[in-house]
């Protein structure tokens, strides 16, 4: 009869998280950043249906790195949780903090309980009637949780992102100054790789004003590439 070798439950969780993060380090990068006109979530994305940014509710954005058959697995759990929620209760108990909640419990238990933990990064975004009311939540792999203000970097260059998203945001500034500061973030050490342009972006806005804009509640609305280059080509010539 073989002996099973003893393995101490801290380094079954160190090589839980090393593999993590070595996957989500190989996803493109996304960005979200809280602005004037609302709440901004840039990815890069070549894929036009695979996609990496989505709906949750009303006034909830969804935007997530890693593997794609588990962080949409987590999206579908969220509009279902969500729509329950608000048929069982009111549409404003549907909230971005306790959806977070929800997903850091699924994602803990992932991690501590199964053998693979989930290749994901999350970031759940909920646009406020001002900017100051804007919540965004950043949650990792294991279940972490974490309240962001005005801005959150994801993916395999998120250190880089983040310090270049720091280092121009402006909580003044509009979509189009959003937009243009995220690809530039994400567009940065990208050598020797392509440009990065509109075509191989993924962005969508949550508006903060649909219900006046558009005759809305739903914010949420994903750009085509044609609204891309015209938001850029604005804020180029602004």
């Amino acid at each position: 009869m073989t002996q099973q070798f003893y393995v101490s439950p801290e380094q079954v969780m160190k090589d839980r998280a090393d593999f993590a993060r070595k996957g989500i380090a190989r996803g493109r990068s996304v960005v979200v950043i809280s602005c004037s006109d609302g709440i901004a979530l840039v990815a890069e994305n070549p894929s036009p249906s695979l996609h990496k940014i989505g709906e949750i509710y009303d006034k909830i954005g969804f935007a997530a790195v890693g593997k794609y058959n588990e962080f949409e697995s987590l999206r579908q759990a969220g509009v279902r949780y969500a729509d329950v929620r608000g048929y069982s209760y009111d549409r404003e108990d549907v909230t971005a903090r306790g959806l977070a909640s929800v997903y850091a419990q699924s994602l803990g238990a992932v991690f501590t309980a199964e053998q693979k933990p989930f290749e994901v990064e999350l970031a759940v975004a909920e646009v406020g009637r001002t900017r100051e009311e804007d919540h965004l939540y950043r949650l990792t792999f294991d279940g972490s949780i974490a309240d962001e203000s005005g801005f959150v970097a994801m993916g395999g260059q998120a250190e880089a992102v983040q310090n270049a998203v720091a280092a121009g945001w402006q909580p003044d500034t509009g979509f189009a100054g959003a937009i243009s500061l995220a690809l530039s973030a994400l567009a940065a050490d990208r050598h020797p790789l392509p440009a990065l342009g509109a075509d191989n972006l993924e962005v969508a806005v949550l508006d903060r004003d649909s219900e006046t804009t558009r005759g809305r509640v739903r914010a949420f609305r994903r750009l085509a590439n044609r609204e891309v280059r015209e938001l850029l080509g604005r804020e180029g010539t602004g």
